[in-house]
């Protein structure tokens, strides 16, 4: 499955000055599936957090930014 955004994400991993990535939008419209393809088919590594599946991550990421620290 192919989407118009994944066009976009290329972009933004091709940009030497991009920014951390915020990816919103309504309900139901493939937000997750697009990320999670996008890391599988363009990085070698990948790791997805899902803060209403898992809670607890919500304490971690509210005291640090550092991606190092997180991982």
């Amino acid at each position: 499955m192919e989407r118009n955004c994944m066009v976009d994400l290329l972009a933004w991993k091709k940009d030497p000055d991009r920014k951390p990535l915020l990816l919103q939008g309504p309900r139901q419209v493939g937000k997750t599936w697009i990320i999670k393809e996008f890391g599988r088919l363009h990085y070698e590594d990948f790791a997805y957090f899902s803060l209403d599946e898992e809670p607890d991550l919500v304490s971690l990421f509210a005291s640090t930014k550092d991606p190092d620290r997180i991982l």
